[in-house]
């Protein structure tokens, strides 16, 4: 007789960064809080850049750390692969002197990250995993549908909307979509879910505390951890810049 075979199951604890936009001290505070909880790999959902005023800080911070990267729609503009015309007025300014302000190394990182990344345990998208290029927003169970239908593994992770959710189908009523904004979950119950992670950088749910999210693939536990920061500093450093004035005072109201 051979050996025996033994199928071996890699246990991970992943750290997901929302939407991060070129807020420095956000990043910082949400990366010692994912290191406190002793996470095996951190991964960003995109919007690296964009309305803040640190995105090559911010990128440089994440390669330092080895954080994978999906493409969002503000890293795509940033580097003129996606029109601005659908943004508004101070989204649009920010992704012009974005632009600006990236040398052509970091424009040529940006340009080539992927839409889609597939993991052992888990999916990362921007925006939606079934059309990620068209950077649609899932604001609903019916928004949900398509990217449900075609996820290879049971939990995928998203942003885009700067607010936290999930939705999906439980595993004893398979036939209908469910949504939820808890803040730990037992995903073991999902068959599938689409999990939103909200924002790093620019919350829009009215909690202005930086969000990011851990998933332990042993217990299966979600949990989104909400950690404040100097949002103060990072006023001023949008100011300073000669950002729209808005983008600075949004951080504080958490919308």
């Amino acid at each position: 007789m051979g050996p025996a075979l033994h199928c071996a199951v890699h246990h991970m604890k992943y750290g997901i960064l929302g939407d991060i936009h070129a807020n420095l001290n956000a990043l910082r505070s949400v990366l010692a809080a994912l290191d406190a909880e002793g996470v095996d790999e951190v991964v960003s959902v995109g919007d690296v850049v964009g309305y803040g005023a640190a995105p090559r800080e911010c990128l440089h911070l994440l390669l330092e750390r080895k954080v994978r990267i999906v493409m969002g729609n503000h890293d795509a503009a940033a580097v003129g692969l996606l029109p601005i015309d659908n943004f508004n007025p101070a989204a649009a300014f920010a992704a012009r002197w974005t632009a600006t302000q990236l040398s052509p190394e970091e424009r040529s990182y940006l340009a080539q990250l992927p839409l889609r990344l597939e993991y052992e345990h888990i999916l990362v998208a921007h925006a939606t995993w079934d059309a990620p290029e068209r950077f649609d927003y899932i604001m609903s169970s019916t928004d949900a549908e398509p990217s449900l239908a075609l996820q290879p593994r049971r939990v995928c992770f998203i942003g885009h909307t700067h607010r936290p959710l999930l939705v999906g189908r439980l595993r004893d009523e398979i036939n209908r979509t469910f949504w939820t904004h808890d803040t730990r979950v037992d995903l073991s119950e999902w068959q599938r879910v689409l999990v939103n992670v909200g924002s790093v950088g620019q919350p829009r749910d009215d909690d202005p505390r930086a969000a990011v999210a851990v998933y332990d693939t042993e217990s299966e536990f979600y949990s989104l951890l909400r950690v404040p920061y100097d949002i103060e500093r990072e006023q001023q450093r949008i100011l300073r810049a000669g950002l729209p004035p808005i983008l600075a005072e949004r951080l504080a109201l958490g919308f």
